[in-house]
C-alpha cells in the first residue's frame, strides 16, 4: 500500500471513529464549559471530573494516574482555562494509550505467520478475523482460514462467508473435531500453498472455563510441533461493551496464553470506551486494532491520540496546546513494557 493510500486510509478511519465512538456528546467533556461558569479550575472541578471517569470504567490505576497529573498542573497555576484542562486532559489519557500503540507486524521470517484468535462467545472474533484477512490482503500478504471453533452450531459456515467474501483457503472439518487437529492441518496446508499469513479461528469460551482454557494451551503445543515459535501472535479480542469485565478476560487469558495483542470491539454501542485506558495501565498488552461498527471501514488500527480525540470530542485547537512539560522533580511516569 502505498504512503499516500496509507495516510487516506487512516484518515478515512479517524473521522469514522470520530463519528461512532461514544455516538453523540462526549461523556466527559459535553458540559465541562457549564462547571466552569467564570472560575479557575479547582478541586471542584477535578473531583467531578474523577468521578465521570470512575463511572466511564476508566479504573481506579487509570484515574488516579489522571488526576494526579491534573492536580499537579492546577498547583502550578498551569489551568488557566477549559481549554488547558481539556488539553492537559487530553495529554494525560495519551501518555497512558501511547505504549500500547503498537500495530501488528507481519515478520517475513515466518512463514506462514500464525495467528490464533481467543476470546468469548459474542465478542465479535469471526467478524474480526473476516476484516483482519482483508486488510492483510490489501497490504500483499495471501493469507488462509482455519476453522478452529468445532463447538458450536454455524461457526464454519460463518467463517466460510468471510472466505468466500474476501476469496482466501478456508482449511475445516466436521463440527465435533479436534480444534488442534484442524489448525495443525491448516498450518501444514499453508505451508505447502507458500501462504503468508494463517489466522485460525478458537471456539469461544470464558476465562473461567479452566478445562476450554486448556484447550487452547495444547493448540499451542501441537502448532509448536511444526514450527517452535507458532503461533507468532495470540490476538484476544475483547467487547468493549463490558466494562471492567473486559479487564478481568484480558488477565486472565494473557496468564493463560500470554496475549500478544488485543483488538477492543464495538467501541460504538453503549461503551463509554474507558475500559481501553483501565487496560491500557493494568496489563500494556498491545492494542493492535479497535472497531466501531459492522462495516470493513469500521477496522482500523489502534492510534492513541486519535482514539482521545474521538473519546473527548475535543477539536484540534485544544488538542494540540502546548502545555509545560513536567519539570524534572515531579515523580517519573512508567509507562510499563508490553511483552514481546
Amino acid at each position: 500500500m502505498s504512503n499516500e493510500a496509507e495516510k487516506s486510509g487512516a484518515r478515512s478511519f479517524f473521522q469514522r471513529l470520530r463519528a461512532k465512538l461514544n455516538s453523540g456528546n462526549s461523556w466527559l467533556t459535553t458540559d465541562i464549559a457549564q462547571l466552569l461558569p467564570g472560575r479557575k479550575i479547582d478541586a471542584e472541578i477535578l473531583d467531578e471530573l474523577e468521578t465521570r471517569l470512575i463511572t466511564a470504567d476508566v479504573g481506579a490505576a487509570a484515574t488516579t494516574r489522571i488526576l494526579g497529573d491534573l492536580r499537579m498542573r492546577v498547583a502550578r497555576k498551569e489551568l488557566d482555562d477549559v481549554d488547558a484542562l481539556l488539553a492537559a486532559l487530553h495529554e494525560s489519557m495519551t501518555a497512558i494509550l501511547k505504549p500500547v500503540e503498537q500495530s501488528l507486524v507481519i515478520a517475513p521470517q515466518h512463514k506462514p505467520y500464525v495467528i490464533l484468535v481467543i476470546g468469548i462467545n459474542g465478542a465479535g472474533k469471526t467478524t474480526t478475523i473476516g476484516k483482519l484477512a482483508r486488510r492483510l490482503m490489501d497490504d500483499g500478504h495471501s493469507v488462509m482460514l482455519a476453522a478452529g471453533d468445532t463447538f458450536r452450531a454455524a461457526a464454519r459456515e460463518q467463517l466460510e462467508v468471510w472466505a468466500t467474501r474476501n476469496q482466501v483457503p478456508l482449511i475445516a472439518q466436521s463440527q465435533g473435531a479436534e480444534p488442534a487437529a484442524v489448525i495443525f492441518d491448516a498450518l501444514q496446508a499453508a505451508r505447502a500453498r507458500d501462504i503468508d499469513v494463517l489466522i485460525a479461528d478458537t471456539a469461544g469460551r470464558l476465562h473461567t472455563q479452566t478445562h476450554l482454557m486448556d484447550e487452547l494451551k495444547k493448540i499451542k503445543r501441537v502448532l509448536s510441533r511444526l514450527d517452535a515459535t507458532a503461533p507468532h501472535e495470540v490476538l484476544l479480542v475483547l467487547d468493549g461493551t463490558i466494562g471492567q469485565n473486559a479487564v478481568a478476560q484480558a488477565e486472565e487469558f494473557n496468564k493463560g496464553l500470554g496475549v500478544t495483542g488485543l483488538v477492543i470491539t464495538k467501541l460504538d454501542g453503549t461503551s463509554k470506551g474507558g475500559v481501553v485506558l483501565a487496560i491500557a495501565q493494568k496489563l500494556q498488552i498491545p492494542i493492535r486494532f479497535i472497531g466501531v461498527g459492522e462495516q470493513i471501514e469500521d477496522f482500523g488500527n489502534f492510534v492513541a491520540a486519535d482514539f482521545v480525540t474521538a473519546l473527548l470530542k475535543t477539536d484540534s485547537t485544544q488538542t494540540t496546546r502546548q502545555l509545560p512539560r513536567n519539570p524534572p522533580h515531579d515523580p517519573p511516569r512508567a509507562p510499563g513494557k508490553a511483552p514481546a
